[in-house]
């Protein structure tokens, strides 16, 4: 506390108003009670806003082993103590803004009351404003009233009643805090252009170095800003900032911090700027690392979802520790980027891995040869194409694990069990006026064909006609179940449901429009790749579907503990199906549809695999797992003018009569990471199928 010049400042003010009253008129002296209970009633609730409120502070957010991925903020600041700040940077302030800084109460009583009967005499309001006054308006504009633009307007208005109530709020202040530590406060609050707030963010931005190194020409150049940080911005009005510098130099020496003869040689050096600045981070996950970005966007998303405002986020000040392994990503984004170049012209692929487990399904990488960002020409994209059921094309025939799924649940048919499979057939269509639903085998196959040959080979007419018999609902419900949560609750075109289209396509969620729709095992819908990879995750952890987990722990910027509620797991279906499908879907890499991109990569693993391809071979897919990784990689064309995607070198679009298959395009990402990542690891076994879901129960 600084004692007895609070009380003279106390006095001081009463004085104040005792003059405003006497020199007025009747009506103007009257206004003055009011305005003086008008004060009163304000004073101690912005007070009390003023100590609760904290700065807002950068949220960084890390890999699982600490390293940063990417910082968000609403105002970049990195805050000082005290100590922590340049003598040099202290003086010129007090130099350029309240030279009495250290002796009087915190507020200009000789400035103050010029002001007062300036504007009680209708003129206009004049300055003289304290640091701790400026520290009090500057903390209601840039921390209590950030967001509510009518606040701060209120914050910045031109009357004597704002005047008067941060002049009592300084006094207070004055009382309560140190002068070292009302410096250091307001050198933390205040702008100094843009979105750069504080000295500590205004040394790195501006000069790269740290609050407390700062040189006389620095400290000078950055409290001359203060007073206007758009006229005085070095990098948009070099001139008026160099101006504006010297004149500080100038208060430095006239206020004894700096000796005389030094004033010319700071003066004559140069401004001294980083390039291209101030230079600051993205306050956004688009500016994280290549492979982090679309992570990062799910990590923001899923906080969000559990109750975390992006406001918050972007200034709690918190570190984010996510779950991304950076080895896994960045091998899985070598992976994607040698199958199709970044700025390939229409050709998207999306990887996603996501480790498996009864308790928890951590994701640990999720990429895609698109960077995420907002640059087209450089394969920039800023929607979550990982994430989002952004593949409006489709799985293909990876959908017919869910049709698998549920005919085992329903006891439909097992393994073994042979399925009527046709070179082409016309089923009924439940609930419909159309006579039926044609579908034809891509090529020829044993008829009838077990269900294990159907998972490894993929005939579309032995599962459109298991999935009639299982019925849809079965179907869809086994969907959600495994893992298409987010998926099903899209419209058909992977956007939120419009109810005003009109149009069941678009108005209704997939969950609700394929109901009667035989195509769905054939995966021709917009489809989530975290969300597939997710769905090898759940029959890989026996059965348990857990959310996509990206979050390892969350601390508020004390460094305590912040709870993330989490949805909990959930045993969707019994252990011995999953490890029965698991094993039904055991032989695609072996004499299956991947098996001769498997052979060409060296891949002699066990794991588990389904390939898909949609009809026009606008999407093709991988959805599988090894040893503890469950994967999806996509490659599905993402632009204006979509075409068939064709194999090569590197994938492209074109016309080449029988385009890409999800084996020979998709799959290939897959063994590229996966033989990286395991190499010198033993091999995993693929659980045995259960006796029971091996012939049809029902």
């Amino acid at each position: 506390m600084n004692g007895r010049p609070g009380v003279f400042s106390l006095v001081g003010l009463c004085v104040l108003a005792g003059i405003l009253v006497a020199g007025t008129v009747a009506p103007a002296a009257i206004g003055a009670g009011l305005l003086s209970n008008q004060v009163s009633d304000s004073v101690d609730t912005i007070s009390a806003q003023l100590e609760a409120a904290d700065p807002p502070l950068t949220t960084t957010v890390t890999d699982r082993d600490g390293t940063p991925i990417a910082t968000l903020y609403a105002q970049y600041r990195l805050p000082v103590t005290a100590a922590g700040i340049a003598t040099t940077m202290k003086a010129a302030i007090i130099g350029v803004e309240d030279r009495r800084f250290y002796s009087e109460g915190g507020v200009d009583l000789q400035g103050t009351l010029r002001a007062a009967i300036n504007d009680s005499t209708g003129g206009a309001l004049q300055g003289a404003s304290t640091l701790t006054q400026q520290l009090v308006k500057n903390y209601l504009i840039n921390v209590v009233d950030r967001t509510d633009p009518a606040a701060q307007q209120a914050d910045r208005e031109d009357s004597l009643a704002r005047k008067l109530r941060e002049a009592k709020m300084a006094v207070q202040l004055n009382d309560t805090m140190s002068k070292d530590d009302i410096l250091a406060d307001y050198l933390n609050v205040v702008e100094f252009s843009g979105t750069v707030y504080g000295v500590g963010a205004a040394a790195k931005a501006y000069f790269g170095t740290t609050a407390d190194k700062l040189t006389v020409p620095q400290a000078a150049l950055l409290a001359g800003m203060v007073n206007n940080p758009s006229v005085y911005n070095p990098y948009t009005h070099p001139d008026k900032a160099l101006q504006r510098r010297n004149l500080v130099i100038d208060d430095m020496v006239t206020n004894g911090s700096i000796p005389a003869s030094y004033a010319a040689t700071a003066k004559a050096a140069p401004l001294g700027l980083l390039p291209d600045g101030p230079v600051t981070p993205s306050g956004t996950c688009l500016g994280a690392a290549p492979d982090a970005g679309f992570f990062c966007a799910y990590a923001e998303s899923y906080l969000v979802h559990a109750g975390f405002t992006a406001d918050r986020l972007a200034t709690g000040g918190y570190t984010i520790k996510t779950t991304l392994d950076p080895r896994v990503s960045q091998v899985a984004k070598d992976a994607v980027d040698a199958n199709v170049p970044t700025t390939q012209d229409g050709v998207a692929n999306t990887f996603a891995v996501v480790q498996p487990g009864s308790a928890g399904h951590q994701v640990l990488a999720m990429v895609a040869n698109r960077n995420y960002g907002t640059d087209p020409a450089r394969g920039e994209t800023s929607t979550d194409i990982v994430a989002d059921a952004s593949n409006e094309f489709g799985a293909g025939s990876s959908f017919k694990i869910f049709t698998s799924a549920a005919a085992l649940v329903t006891g439909k048919a097992g393994l073994d069990t042979p399925l009527p499979n046709p070179d082409s057939e016309c089923f009924p269509v439940p609930d419909s006026r159309s006579s039926c639903y044609t579908v034809h085998n891509d090529g020829h196959y044993a008829d009838p064909i077990s269900l294990a040959d159907g998972l490894a080979t993929s005939p579309n007419v032995a599962f459109v006609g298991l999935e009639s018999q299982v019925g849809m609902p079965a179907v869809l419900d086994m969907a959600y179940k495994l893992g298409l949560r987010n998926t099903l609750a899209t419209n058909d075109a992977g956007a939120a449901p419009d109810p005003a289209s009109g149009n069941p396509q678009y108005s209704e969620p997939q969950s609700k429009y394929f109901r009667n729709l035989l195509s769905f095992t054939l995966g021709n819908s917009p489809v989530s790749p975290l969300e597939m990879a997710n769905v090898s995750a759940t029959l890989m952890s026996g059965g348990v579907w857990c959310p996509p987990d990206p979050i390892l722990s969350v601390t508020d910027r004390n460094g305590n503990a912040v709870p993330v509620p989490r949805q909990a797991c959930e045993q969707v279906i019994p252990t011995g199906v999953a490890n029965t499908l698991e094993a039904g879907l055991s032989r695609d890499t072996t004499d299956g549809t991947s098996a001769e991109a498997a052979h060409a990569a060296g891949w002699t693993r066990p794991d588990i695999g389904k390939t898909g391809t949609t009809q026009q071979s606008e999407s093709v897919a991988f959805v599988g797992g090894v040893d503890g990784y469950a994967v999806s990689s996509m490659v599905f064309a993402d632009g204006p003018h979509p075409r068939e995607i064709c194999p090569g070198t590197p994938v492209h679009l074109g016309d080449c009569g029988h385009g890409a298959f999800g084996g020979t395009v998709a799959a290939p990402p897959y063994f590229h990471a996966m033989s990286q990542l395991l190499a010198g690891v033993p091999d995993q076994p693929i659980p045995g199928p259960d006796p029971a879901y091996l012939q049809a129960r029902g």
